[in-house]
């Protein structure tokens, strides 16, 4: 599972979902993309079960990029605990999306494959996405 070698919080505040992503939202290092629609909290356990997902599909041809980074602890206290007594201890790690984050992106494999393999990646997440190409985004963007 993917997490932070070290932090300099254990603890953290759960913060506002709310705006598009401003930074990480086009394809830079691949030629196709999954952008999110909504915003989340994706856990190191998503990301991982997409990236076996897509690597399984594409019968490890081409390549694929992780673009987001599970650097949020979640605290969660035992089953069972009276109110109190401070806040929880770490239990799993997400990464905070917002919409029009691009998650992951692929190369090196032709359209079909990766709309496939990311439209598998799709269905571990939590969230609507949607495929995207770099030409496609970039004209979006920019018009």
């Amino acid at each position: 599972m993917l997490m932070p070698k070290r932090v300099k919080y254990r603890r953290v505040q759960r913060g506002r979902l709310k705006g598009r992503a401003l930074r990480g939202n086009r394809v830079t290092s691949g030629t196709y993309g999954l952008v999110a629609l909504e915003p989340a909290w994706i856990t190191s356990n998503q990301i991982e079960a997409a990236r076996i997902a897509m690597t399984r599909y594409t019968k490890r041809g081409g390549k694929v990029w992780i673009k987001i980074f599970p650097d949020k602890p979640i605290t969660e206290k035992p089953a069972e605990t009276r109110m109190g007594s401070g806040k929880g201890s770490p239990e799993y790690w997400v990464a905070v999306v917002k919409p029009g984050r691009v998650m992951f992106e692929m190369d090196g494999v032709t359209e079909d494959i990766a709309r496939e393999a990311m439209r598998l990646a799709m269905h571990k997440l939590p969230i609507k996405c949607r495929f995207v190409t770099k030409e496609q985004l970039d004209k979006e963007l920019e018009g």
